[in-house]
């Protein structure tokens, strides 16, 4: 097992990329998605189901950890892979993201931001270091600088001085961070739907000589063209021997398409969300497992799933326990989802290695165009 935190590229197709991301705690191999563990679980799955479905890392949340139960807390009880018994890569997000969902409940300075608390309403302040001080607590293999994230459609001014704002966080959390052995920090390209803007973040990020670079602040409300155009644009400006995260993204064409344009990392709460509410993804497209069609479906999900939970239960079974809003169809529901996006990355890493993307994303959406035979 290695004692440093590496990017090895293995595979090309056009600039899609397939390689492996090795640190202490495992390797995590890319094109990867990575499951949302926001309160340090997957929310309705065991850690070893999550491991079991192909999940090399998961995600857990700076800002909800910070609240509940507290950094110093995981941190006094072993840290948070020990805490929610997940021995593998965990890649924490800043708290930046809630800068942008909880703008009711902050105050934004140079400095950082001022949480108002969402549970219980206590003032908290999130600065560039403590945001550090917090994902070293927690013990993140792979923490994430503090940003500004704003909502898109915004004014060009609102976004460049955002980007500006978060390139000063950046230099603020690099200085923080260090360089610890095995561990890695990630820079977050801004800029909103600005070209220029995004030009300049990925170009000073990338002179920071960073671990790694996520894109940021897409996914929050833009046209799926407007985010691939983005992509697009900040693609050649980072370093290729680098790997890139395309951060809350998102349905399985966004990240066909993203992976596409030579993205290696994802995370996104929407196969956990969605099963939670009936909602399925498959290789047959979406279903709503709330419709009354499937009320006396006696056939699985899809027999040919690896997942027991798409292969062994009936329609009709899980429509039962949606509708009756049973803790176990949620459960199994999220199961057939995130079994779903880490088949779909298999099936990306592997067409990358063979050459041949193109024709597994052309059959892969023809798949969820044609829907299910009759």
């Amino acid at each position: 097992m290695t004692t440093d935190f590496s990017f090895h590229l293995l595979g090309r197709d056009g600039a899609a990329r397939t390689g492996e991301v090795r640190m202490p705690r495992g390797v995590i191999r890319t094109p990867a998605f990575m499951p949302v563990g926001t309160a340090a679980t997957v929310k309705g799955m065991y850690p070893e189901q999550v491991k079991a479905l192909g999940a090399d890392v998961v995600l857990g949340n700076t800002y909800h950890l910070m609240l509940r139960p507290g950094a110093e807390r995981v941190a006094k009880l072993g840290g948070l892979h020990k805490f929610m018994n997940w021995p593998h890569p965990i890649l924490t997000d800043s708290g930046g993201f809630q800068v942008m969902s909880l703008a009711n409940l902050r105050k934004l300075t140079e400095e950082g931001v001022t949480f108002q608390s969402h549970i219980d309403g206590s003032k908290h302040v999130l600065t560039p270091e403590r945001s550090v001080e917090i994902q070293n607590l927690l013990g993140s293999d792979i923490v994430m600088q503090l940003d500004e994230c704003v909502s898109l459609p915004c004014e060009d001014k609102v976004a460049e001085k955002a980007m500006h704002l978060s390139l000063r966080w950046a230099e603020r959390c690099k200085k923080a961070f260090g360089d610890p052995a095995g561990r890695a920090l990630f820079g977050i390209v801004q800029g909103g739907a600005v070209p220029s803007l995004r030009v300049t973040s990925a170009r000073e990020l990338a002179a920071m000589d960073l671990k790694g670079y996520a894109i940021g602040g897409l996914a929050v409300g833009e046209p799926q063209d407007v985010m691939l155009a983005m992509i697009e644009t900040v693609e050649p400006h980072l370093p290729s021997e680098k790997p890139r995260y395309l951060m809350g993204v998102g349905t399985p064409d966004d990240i066909v398409e993203a992976v596409r344009r030579g993205v290696d990392m994802f995370d996104c709460v929407m196969p956990t969300r969605a099963g939670r509410h009936g909602q399925i993804f498959t290789r047959f497209g979406r279903m709503n497992l709330k419709n009354a069609k499937h009320a006396e479906d006696v056939r699985p999900i899809d027999p040919q799933s690896s997942c027991p939970a798409a292969n062994t239960y009936s329609r009709a079974y899980l429509h039962h326990l949606v509708k009756a809003e049973e803790m176990l169809g949620k459960m199994l529901l999220t199961w057939v989802n995130l079994a779903y996006y880490q088949e779909l990355m298999a099936g990306l890493r592997a067409a990358i290695a063979a050459g041949r993307l193109e024709d597994f994303i052309a059959e892969t959406k023809e798949g969820w165009a044609r829907g299910e035979p009759a």
